[in-house]
């Protein structure tokens, strides 16, 4: 499935302003609110260096560098200075030359090691953080500051044995003023170990996920070729932006699950990021695409959160790369959902917002309406112009339109091959379900009449429900207005 991406990103118009959010200087786990981070609305570049402030506002004093040392120092700031323009320029293999001819000098210097780390975070190189660090980091010699960003570079790349290491030698410090900082960095590593053994224990060895990119609404791969207008891909300067399928935590076996036939929680975790991508397919801003996993021939489920590396990943893989991604992780507990989706900007690989969503089967329509409201108030959603306002509307019961587009999706891919031929829905009850529950919305209907022509082009018979629903809606005043002339015909 070729991913078409667009054009080159917006000016500075549009652009995402990050919300007033504490975050570590990398991404890493969840920490507790209250620790000492820095606000996100600075600058990525001062949030990552203001660890080097760290031993300051402890009192750790600075020792004066004697005659050699100030000598060297004279020279390193213009090659600290011509890395970090290196890196902003992607010309990573230099400002790597660069800083091991500088550690070569230097090593045993804090500040060296803290200025290193802090340019290579902001720049989303976090591997290199722990090349370049990790055997050169003597907790002594160096102190906490230059620690606190290799920790976190563990942290990011998911290695809880060497974060928990180095977090013994930072508690071992004895440093009470960094006692509730370092405590929030220990719950990040039990929840890592613990995600981490989940993992272990639901991964099916000899398998890698695969991810495939969908571009354009789901449903109009199957009435393109006789209604090209129902879509048009937006022109000018465009944000690109993945909507990754969500995690599912809490599972017991994910491999299992990932060959499972359609039910719920499968069709929610797929079919959200195919209906926010849907959505920001209609706005004149975007240039959106759908990231869904599959596993061998089936569906892969991911049990834990995307991480930043993931997302690096995501984007080098990416013709043209992008702008932003939007991760989610959805639980269910006894038919209690808790959703959550996170912003990430994909130049300095950070997290922007994060909207959280919870419903009972009966306040799902409600709760996922005002998610959406919320995350397009975020993005600037702007809608296109005609005719794609009498296409696009926002649903008045998302939750059956989201499961009808993992529905449709399975249809898809199981017709093309990707997956196995027991993914295919055995009926249209879900599509259908969503055309009733929302009249009056052009795109849940075209959901439906997509998937009674794959249906036909299958050589299964019509179910003459959803053929009837279809017959009728095409001959309201609502589908004239959508310049489908050639549909009606094959449903006479």
């Amino acid at each position: 499935m070729g991913v078409n991406y667009s054009p080159t990103p917006t000016g500075q118009r549009g652009k995402i302003t990050p919300a007033t959010t504490y975050l570590p200087a990398i991404n890493s786990p969840q920490l507790p609110a209250s620790l000492p981070y820095l606000s996100v609305r600075q600058r990525a570049g001062q949030r990552f260096a203001a660890l080097m402030e760290l031993s300051n506002r402890s009192g750790e004093p600075t020792p004066a560098p004697g005659p050699e040392k100030a000598a060297v120092a004279g020279g390193l700031m213009p090659l600290l200075a011509d890395a970090r323009d290196k890196l902003k320029n992607k010309d990573l293999p230099a400002a790597l030359s660069l800083y091991e001819s500088i550690l070569a000098n230097a090593s045993d210097r804090s500040d060296v090691l803290m200025t290193i780390s802090a340019d290579l975070g902001t720049n989303g190189y976090v591997q290199e953080i722990i090349e370049l660090l990790a055997p050169r980091y003597d907790v002594e010699k160096h102190g906490a500051p230059a620690g606190i960003n290799l920790l976190q570079a563990y942290l990011v790349t998911r290695n809880a044995e060497a974060a928990q290491h180095l977090l013994d030698l930072l508690f071992s410090l004895g440093r009470p003023e960094l006692e509730a900082r370092l405590v929030g960095f220990s719950n990040a590593v039990s929840e890592l170990f613990i995600s981490e053994t989940e993992a272990e224990h639901t991964a099916e060895p000899g398998k890698k996920i695969s991810l495939v990119s969908i571009s354009k609404p789901i449903w109009y791969y199957g009435v393109e070729a006789l209604a090209p207008l129902l879509w048009t891909r937006p022109t000018g300067k465009l944000r690109r932006v993945a909507f990754a399928q969500c995690a599912l935590l809490g599972l017991e076996n994910s491999a299992g699950g990932a060959v499972q036939s359609e039910n719920l929680t499968g069709q929610l975790c797929r079919g959200l990021p195919l209906w926010l991508a849907e959505t920001f397919s209609y706005s004149a801003g975007y240039a959106p695409v759908a990231a869904i996993g599959t596993f061998g021939d089936h569906y892969a489920v991911f049990p834990m959160e995307w991480t930043a590396e993931n997302l690096r990943q995501l984007n080098d893989s990416t013709e043209g790369g992008l702008d932003y991604v939007v991760t989610g992780t959805l639980r269910n507990r006894n038919d209690d959902f808790e959703l959550s989706m996170r912003i990430w900007e994909v130049k300095k690989f950070r997290e922007l917002k994060t909207f959280s969503a919870r419903w009972t089967p009966t306040s799902g329509d409600s709760a996922l309406l005002l998610l959406q409201e919320q995350l397009c108030r975020y993005m600037e959603w702007t809608a296109l112009p005609a005719p794609a306002q009498q296409i696009y509307l926002i649903p008045t019961s998302p939750l059956t339109y989201i499961l009808s587009l993992g529905a449709t999706l399975s249809f898809f891919l199981s017709d093309k091959g990707i997956l196995a031929a027991s993914h295919q829905p055995t009926d249209l009850t879900a599509l259908l379900r969503a055309a009733q529950t929302n009249p009056s919305n052009p795109t849940a209907q075209f959901t439906l009449i997509a998937g009674l022509l794959r249906l036909t082009d299958l050589g299964r018979a019509h179910e003459p429900a959803a053929f009837l629903h279809a017959q009728n809606w095409l001959t309201s005043a609502a589908a004239q207005s959508c310049q489908i002339s050639d549909l009606p015909a094959k449903f006479n």
